[in-house]
């Protein structure tokens, strides 16, 4: 049973992969990295809860608050990165 689900969870984290690769603009690439997260998440509380080891249920909560950080601090470096420069040059080097 942990292989189909595995097999089903592992072809989701490669089509994100795909999107974090070929994304148009970096907010779909950040998006995609977010999902690919998840996924991860997922794909561990599966395997901790048939093969019936709770702490990886632990662990899987551990990783999503770390996910969950680092998608902010990411969002919010590539919103703020032009501290340095004005506005208008920012604007027309963008994405």
């Amino acid at each position: 049973m942990f292989g189909v689900t595995a097999a089903a969870i592992l072809a989701a984290m490669a089509l994100t992969l795909v999107r974090a690769l070929a994304g148009p603009t970096v907010f779909d690439r950040i998006l995609a990295v977010n999902a690919f997260g998840a996924l991860t998440v997922v794909l561990i509380a599966v395997y901790g809860f048939l093969s019936g080891r709770p702490d990886f249920l632990d662990i899987a909560l551990v990783y999503v608050l770390i996910n969950f950080i680092a998608i902010i601090a990411v969002t919010k470096y590539v919103k703020f990165s032009h501290l340095g420069q004005p506005e208008d040059e920012y604007r027309q080097g963008d994405i």
